[in-house]
């Protein structure tokens, strides 16, 4: 009873470390694209090192449609509501990327969640003239926040789609979005009355697969946007240039007094910082990855860094590096200057990595989520069905893995633990991919403190 005057999460990202242990998490789990006619679902994996059934699945929601193609999701309240008591956060929001269908979730039965409503594409089109649903953040007034890649059509800048505490639809977000061309990942900090958004780009370019002339001609994304937040307008439009294309993941430090945030760029793998300096947002770049030359591949190939996530210490940032196949970990202890702290692989073109209970890693690891304390870092290797079929052709005969990486937070380095690994290749409807990771109680990627 200890949270009786409170609401959902924490008070603050140190309560938040001091949390009891993850003992169970859901990953998506993917068949669209996969050639096998199944939905998609929502997987409950045992992570209680207690448990008999440790490192298993134990519970499947399928949603009721196929080719939905589960992404991303987040829930109906986090950190952000912590001082309201009539908030909890039960409902996972599940939106479907090729779909543009959203699924609202009940977790009140942590091990077993249930459907508890559908949002048809028709209604968000109709209402909103958006699609293609990626970043799900619950706002600290009830509402829930979706980054919207598309707009009808499939054509770029989309938007931000808000939900009421009803899961109805409460309109648009943003009043104007002057200088957005595409639209990706989104994280709001109102101390600073600020949020920042990334850019990806229009459905229509990436659903195919990826295609190099689209980086020639213009069609991905170079830009981070910084939005007042209480205006709902853009204030201030970073062009990253070509050393920063395909912005993905945005981080904000935990603490949400700090201005200092992290952001990705997939394409030319490398990650740039921020922070507010004078009234301004400065952004300059702090690390990169060079390519490689891959024996059969025409051009260098990018270490395409896909997800990102930073502890809840503010202390290290780990990213994943999805055709090379490494996870790095840095100290960021000095914002401006990372330093490489551990690596490990986990599969990727240069078949650097080892074996996990026997299993040959394939694929490249790409979505991460960390444990609370910054202890346990998940991993999973799929990153979009017509990707992965590009370029790890083998993932949908073989299915996904999870694995989990034991991480030193007093010295730095990581580890893969030899005793977890989930193998989505023995799915009972055939091998599934899996994706996006998340805890009940919340996690580095969800939870934003106000």
């Amino acid at each position: 009873m200890a949270h009786a005057c409170c609401g959902p999460g924490y008070a603050s990202p140190e309560a938040a470390i001091q949390a009891e242990k993850e003992k169970v998490l859901y990953v998506i789990a993917v068949y669209t694209g996969t050639g096998i006619e199944q939905p998609d679902y929502l997987a409950t994996v045992d992570v209680d090192p207690q448990s008999p059934t440790y490192s298993q699945v134990i519970h499947r929601l399928p949603v009721p449609y196929i080719g939905d193609e589960l992404h991303h999701f987040g829930w109906n309240a986090c950190s952000s509501c912590h001082g309201d008591a009539s908030k909890s956060r039960r409902f996972s929001v599940i939106p479907g990327q090729k779909s543009s269908r959203i699924y609202i979730v009940d977790t009140a039965e942590t091990k077993a969640p249930k459907l508890y409503k559908v949002i048809e594409p028709e209604e968000i089109k109709a209402k909103t003239n958006l699609t293609a649903p990626h970043t799900v953040h619950c706002l600290a007034d009830g509402h829930v926040m979706i980054s919207m890649l598309g707009d009808s059509e499939g054509n770029g800048p989309g938007g931000f789609l808000l939900l009421n505490e009803n899961f109805d639809i409460a309109g648009r977000w943003e009043h104007q979005a002057e200088g957005m061309r595409f639209n990706y990942d989104f994280w709001y900090q109102p101390r600073h009355n600020v949020m920042v958004s990334s850019e990806w780009a229009a459905p229509k370019t990436y659903y195919p697969g990826f295609d190099l002339n689209d980086v020639t001609s213009g069609n991905y994304g170079q830009q981070i946007h910084f939005w007042d937040w209480s205006t709902h307008e853009i204030i201030q439009t970073v062009d990253l240039g070509e050393e920063g294309l395909i912005p993905l993941e945005l981080r904000f430090h935990h603490n949400p007094d700090s201005t200092h945030g992290f952001v990705a760029a997939a394409l030319s793998s490398n990650v740039w910082h921020w922070h507010k300096s004078n009234g301004h947002w400065q952004v300059e770049k702090v690390l990169d990855i060079p390519s490689i030359e891959i024996e059969g591949w025409p051009i260098p190939v990018p270490s395409l860094i896909t997800d990102i996530l930073i502890s809840l210490d503010d202390r290290y940032i780990y990213f994943s590096n999805w055709l090379h196949g490494d996870i790095r970990q840095y100290d960021i202890s000095d914002p401006t200057h990372p330093r490489l702290t551990g690596q490990v692989w986990c599969g990727g073109l240069q078949g650097l990595s080892g074996e996990v209970q026997g299993h040959k890693l394939l694929g490249g690891p790409q979505m991460l989520q960390l444990s609370l304390d910054g202890k346990r870092l998940y991993v999973t290797n799929s990153l979009f069905s017509s990707w992965d079929n590009q370029f790890y052709p083998d993932l949908s005969k073989s299915g996904s893995y999870l694995l989990q990486i034991d991480c030193d937070t007093e010295n730095g380095g990581m580890k893969i633990n030899e005793n977890f690994y989930v193998d989505f290749g023995k799915e009972p409807a055939g091998p599934a991919r899996a994706h996006e990771i998340r805890y009940p109680g919340g996690d580095c990627t969800s939870d934003i403190w106000v």
